[in-house]
Protein backbone atom coordinates (compact mmCIF):
# COMPACT_ATOMS: atom_id res chain seq x y z
CA UNK A 1 0.00 0.00 0.00
CA UNK A 2 1.10 3.26 -0.85
CA UNK A 3 -0.06 7.26 -1.09
CA UNK A 4 0.51 10.36 -2.16
CA UNK A 5 -0.46 13.71 -1.82
CA UNK A 6 -1.11 16.88 -4.36
CA UNK A 7 -0.33 20.53 -4.00
CA UNK A 8 -4.23 20.66 -3.69
CA UNK A 9 -4.37 17.95 -0.37
CA UNK A 10 -5.58 15.52 -2.49
CA UNK A 11 -4.31 12.30 -1.13
CA UNK A 12 -4.86 8.94 -3.06
CA UNK A 13 -4.34 5.82 -1.15
CA UNK A 14 -3.84 2.52 -3.61
CA UNK A 15 -3.58 -0.34 -2.47
CA UNK A 16 -0.92 -2.50 -4.26
CA UNK A 17 -1.31 -6.16 -3.97
CA UNK A 18 -2.32 -6.83 -7.53
CA UNK A 19 -1.20 -10.26 -7.60
CA UNK A 20 -3.73 -11.31 -5.39
CA UNK A 21 -6.66 -8.94 -6.90
CA UNK A 22 -5.70 -6.65 -3.86
CA UNK A 23 -7.31 -8.55 -1.15
CA UNK A 24 -6.74 -7.86 2.01
CA UNK A 25 -4.64 -9.61 4.63
CA UNK A 26 -3.55 -8.70 8.19
CA UNK A 27 -0.28 -6.71 7.10
CA UNK A 28 -2.63 -4.65 4.29
CA UNK A 29 -5.30 -4.20 7.21
CA UNK A 30 -2.55 -2.69 9.43
CA UNK A 31 -0.78 -0.86 7.02
CA UNK A 32 -4.15 0.68 6.07
CA UNK A 33 -5.62 1.79 9.15
CA UNK A 34 -2.12 3.10 9.79
CA UNK A 35 -1.89 5.00 6.85
CA UNK A 36 -5.76 6.56 7.39
CA UNK A 37 -4.98 7.81 11.09
CA UNK A 38 -1.52 9.19 9.73
CA UNK A 39 -3.70 11.76 6.31
CA UNK A 40 -6.26 12.50 8.80
CA UNK A 41 -4.69 15.79 9.75
CA UNK A 42 -2.94 16.12 6.16
CA UNK A 43 -5.60 15.13 3.95
CA UNK A 44 -8.02 17.92 1.99
CA UNK A 45 -10.05 14.63 0.32
CA UNK A 46 -8.96 11.04 0.35
CA UNK A 47 -9.00 8.81 -3.02
CA UNK A 48 -9.20 5.34 -2.42
CA UNK A 49 -8.04 2.97 -5.21
CA UNK A 50 -6.20 -0.25 -6.25
CA UNK A 51 -3.63 -1.56 -8.72
CA UNK A 52 -4.08 -4.09 -11.45
CA UNK A 53 -7.56 -5.70 -12.04
CA UNK A 54 -9.30 -5.32 -9.73
CA UNK A 55 -10.22 -2.70 -6.98
CA UNK A 56 -10.12 -5.31 -3.76
CA UNK A 57 -11.39 -8.82 -4.09
CA UNK A 58 -11.80 -9.23 -0.07
CA UNK A 59 -10.17 -11.30 2.42
CA UNK A 60 -7.42 -13.26 1.06
CA UNK A 61 -8.69 -17.04 0.88
CA UNK A 62 -5.22 -18.31 2.29
CA UNK A 63 -4.92 -15.74 5.23
CA UNK A 64 -8.39 -17.26 6.13
CA UNK A 65 -7.35 -20.60 5.83
CA UNK A 66 -4.81 -20.20 8.46
CA UNK A 67 -7.30 -18.90 10.30
CA UNK A 68 -7.88 -22.82 11.57
CA UNK A 69 -4.40 -22.39 13.44
CA UNK A 70 -4.99 -19.57 15.53
CA UNK A 71 -6.60 -19.85 19.14
CA UNK A 72 -10.25 -18.18 19.60
CA UNK A 73 -8.88 -14.86 21.09
CA UNK A 74 -6.19 -14.63 17.78
CA UNK A 75 -8.82 -15.08 15.20
CA UNK A 76 -11.35 -12.06 17.31
CA UNK A 77 -8.04 -9.97 17.46
CA UNK A 78 -7.56 -10.57 13.47
CA UNK A 79 -11.55 -9.75 13.19
CA UNK A 80 -11.11 -6.84 15.01
CA UNK A 81 -8.11 -5.39 12.81
CA UNK A 82 -10.71 -5.65 10.47
CA UNK A 83 -13.31 -3.63 11.94
CA UNK A 84 -11.09 -1.39 12.80
CA UNK A 85 -9.49 -0.79 10.07
CA UNK A 86 -13.54 -0.04 8.55
CA UNK A 87 -14.33 2.20 11.37
CA UNK A 88 -10.72 4.30 10.35
CA UNK A 89 -12.05 4.99 6.77
CA UNK A 90 -15.93 5.49 7.57
CA UNK A 91 -15.24 7.92 10.24
CA UNK A 92 -12.34 9.42 8.27
CA UNK A 93 -13.03 13.07 8.91
CA UNK A 94 -12.72 14.46 5.78
CA UNK A 95 -14.18 13.75 2.61
CA UNK A 96 -13.19 9.83 0.52
CA UNK A 97 -14.02 8.63 -2.70
CA UNK A 98 -13.61 5.17 -3.55
CA UNK A 99 -12.28 4.94 -7.12
CA UNK A 100 -13.42 1.41 -8.59
CA UNK A 101 -11.51 -0.07 -11.75
CA UNK A 102 -12.78 -3.96 -11.25
CA UNK A 103 -14.17 -6.10 -9.04
CA UNK A 104 -14.71 -5.36 -5.33
CA UNK A 105 -16.19 -8.26 -3.17
CA UNK A 106 -16.92 -9.11 0.10
CA UNK A 107 -14.64 -6.86 2.14
CA UNK A 108 -14.04 -4.32 -1.13
CA UNK A 109 -18.05 -4.18 -0.75
CA UNK A 110 -16.82 -3.06 2.80
CA UNK A 111 -14.67 -0.37 2.03
CA UNK A 112 -16.88 0.70 -0.84
CA UNK A 113 -19.77 1.25 1.76
CA UNK A 114 -17.41 2.88 4.16
CA UNK A 115 -16.54 5.64 1.47
CA UNK A 116 -18.38 8.93 1.19
CA UNK A 117 -18.84 8.74 -2.66
CA UNK A 118 -18.19 5.50 -4.94
CA UNK A 119 -17.25 5.96 -8.39
CA UNK A 120 -16.88 2.71 -10.58
CA UNK A 121 -16.57 1.97 -14.25
CA UNK A 122 -18.62 -0.10 -16.08
CA UNK A 123 -16.56 -3.23 -15.96
CA UNK A 124 -16.58 -3.35 -12.12
CA UNK A 125 -18.43 -6.43 -10.22
CA UNK A 126 -19.38 -6.35 -7.02
CA UNK A 127 -20.17 -9.28 -4.41
CA UNK A 128 -21.26 -10.32 -0.39
CA UNK A 129 -19.50 -13.57 -0.96
CA UNK A 130 -18.73 -14.26 2.46
CA UNK A 131 -21.95 -17.39 2.05
CA UNK A 132 -20.20 -18.95 -0.57
CA UNK A 133 -17.08 -19.46 1.77
CA UNK A 134 -19.35 -20.59 4.47
CA UNK A 135 -18.58 -16.79 6.00
CA UNK A 136 -20.56 -14.10 6.72
CA UNK A 137 -20.43 -10.37 6.00
CA UNK A 138 -20.00 -9.43 9.95
CA UNK A 139 -17.70 -6.79 10.34
CA UNK A 140 -19.01 -4.60 6.85
CA UNK A 141 -22.15 -5.32 7.97
CA UNK A 142 -23.01 -2.23 9.67
CA UNK A 143 -21.29 -0.24 6.45
CA UNK A 144 -23.10 -2.19 4.10
CA UNK A 145 -26.64 -2.43 5.56
CA UNK A 146 -26.30 1.79 5.92
CA UNK A 147 -25.52 1.62 2.40
CA UNK A 148 -28.03 -0.78 0.70
CA UNK A 149 -30.46 -1.33 3.36
CA UNK A 150 -31.95 -4.38 5.03
CA UNK A 151 -34.27 -5.18 2.26
CA UNK A 152 -31.12 -5.29 -0.27
CA UNK A 153 -28.96 -7.00 1.67
CA UNK A 154 -31.53 -9.95 2.74
CA UNK A 155 -31.03 -10.98 -1.19
CA UNK A 156 -26.71 -10.25 -1.70
CA UNK A 157 -25.88 -11.29 1.45
CA UNK A 158 -27.78 -14.86 1.55
CA UNK A 159 -27.15 -15.42 -2.20
CA UNK A 160 -23.40 -14.45 -2.40
CA UNK A 161 -24.32 -13.92 -5.76
CA UNK A 162 -22.15 -11.10 -7.96
CA UNK A 163 -23.61 -8.30 -9.24
CA UNK A 164 -22.54 -5.79 -11.97
CA UNK A 165 -22.51 -1.88 -11.56
CA UNK A 166 -26.10 -1.23 -12.10
CA UNK A 167 -27.40 -3.46 -9.69
CA UNK A 168 -24.64 -1.83 -7.57
CA UNK A 169 -26.08 1.97 -8.46
CA UNK A 170 -29.58 0.76 -8.46
CA UNK A 171 -29.32 -0.60 -4.59
CA UNK A 172 -27.03 2.64 -3.50
CA UNK A 173 -23.85 0.97 -3.05
CA UNK A 174 -22.05 3.51 -5.30
CA UNK A 175 -23.38 7.02 -6.81
CA UNK A 176 -21.72 6.97 -10.22
CA UNK A 177 -21.02 5.17 -13.29
CA UNK A 178 -18.83 5.64 -16.43
CA UNK A 179 -16.53 4.36 -19.03
CA UNK A 180 -13.29 2.72 -18.04
CA UNK A 181 -11.57 5.37 -20.30
CA UNK A 182 -13.35 8.13 -18.03
CA UNK A 183 -12.85 6.86 -14.62
CA UNK A 184 -10.38 9.15 -13.70
CA UNK A 185 -12.37 11.97 -15.55
CA UNK A 186 -14.90 11.45 -13.19
CA UNK A 187 -12.74 11.18 -10.05
CA UNK A 188 -11.50 14.42 -10.42
CA UNK A 189 -15.30 16.19 -11.50
CA UNK A 190 -16.33 15.00 -7.80
CA UNK A 191 -12.77 15.62 -6.35
CA UNK A 192 -13.52 19.54 -7.56
CA UNK A 193 -16.83 19.54 -6.48
CA UNK A 194 -15.37 18.90 -2.96
CA UNK A 195 -12.65 21.26 -3.05
CA UNK A 196 -15.08 24.11 -3.61
CA UNK A 197 -17.02 23.67 -0.44
CA UNK A 198 -15.34 24.29 2.85
CA UNK A 199 -13.42 21.51 4.82
CA UNK A 200 -14.86 22.05 7.92
CA UNK A 201 -18.15 22.41 7.26
CA UNK A 202 -17.72 19.11 5.70
CA UNK A 203 -15.94 17.62 8.71
CA UNK A 204 -19.39 18.64 10.45
CA UNK A 205 -21.67 17.36 7.94
CA UNK A 206 -19.74 13.90 7.96
CA UNK A 207 -20.44 14.24 12.07
CA UNK A 208 -24.34 15.32 11.31
CA UNK A 209 -24.96 12.35 9.07
CA UNK A 210 -23.13 10.04 11.80
CA UNK A 211 -24.86 11.60 14.77
CA UNK A 212 -28.50 11.81 13.39
CA UNK A 213 -29.35 9.29 10.75
CA UNK A 214 -31.91 6.77 12.41
CA UNK A 215 -32.52 9.16 15.15
CA UNK A 216 -36.33 10.21 16.50
CA UNK A 217 -37.23 13.92 15.95
CA UNK A 218 -37.62 14.91 19.28
CA UNK A 219 -36.65 18.51 21.33
CA UNK A 220 -33.42 17.13 22.52
CA UNK A 221 -32.40 16.07 18.27
CA UNK A 222 -34.16 19.74 18.00
CA UNK A 223 -31.62 21.33 20.19
CA UNK A 224 -28.52 19.81 19.47
CA UNK A 225 -28.80 20.28 15.57
CA UNK A 226 -29.96 23.86 15.99
CA UNK A 227 -27.11 24.25 18.50
CA UNK A 228 -24.42 22.72 15.97
CA UNK A 229 -25.74 25.22 13.53
CA UNK A 230 -25.68 28.46 15.48
CA UNK A 231 -21.86 27.40 16.44
CA UNK A 232 -21.03 26.89 12.66
CA UNK A 233 -22.61 30.01 11.23
CA UNK A 234 -20.38 31.98 13.56
CA UNK A 235 -17.17 30.64 12.73
CA UNK A 236 -14.62 31.78 10.32
CA UNK A 237 -15.36 29.86 7.97
CA UNK A 238 -18.99 30.51 7.68
CA UNK A 239 -18.09 33.67 7.90
CA UNK A 240 -16.45 34.21 4.52
CA UNK A 241 -18.65 31.44 2.51
CA UNK A 242 -21.30 34.35 3.25
CA UNK A 243 -19.39 36.57 2.38
CA UNK A 244 -17.84 35.97 -0.02
CA UNK A 245 -21.17 34.21 -1.66
CA UNK A 246 -22.62 38.37 -1.29
CA UNK A 247 -19.52 39.82 -2.72
CA UNK A 248 -19.94 37.24 -6.00
CA UNK A 249 -16.12 35.93 -5.52
CA UNK A 250 -15.09 32.59 -4.54
CA UNK A 251 -14.31 31.89 -0.88
CA UNK A 252 -10.69 31.75 -0.13
CA UNK A 253 -11.46 27.85 1.43
CA UNK A 254 -12.10 26.98 -2.53
CA UNK A 255 -9.51 25.73 -4.68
Amino acid sequence: MYHSTDDRGVTTLTIDRPDSHNALDRELIDAMTAALVALRGTTRVLVLTGTGKSFCAGADINWMKASVALSAEENREDSMALSLMLDALNSFPHPTIARIQGSAIGGGCGLVACCDIAIASESARFGFSEVRLGLIPATISPYALAAIGAREARRWFLTGARFDVLDAYRIGLIHDVCSTDNLDNRVNERILELLASGPEAQSASKQLIRDVSGQAITDALRDDVTDRLAKVRAGDEAQEGLTAFLEKRSPSFSA
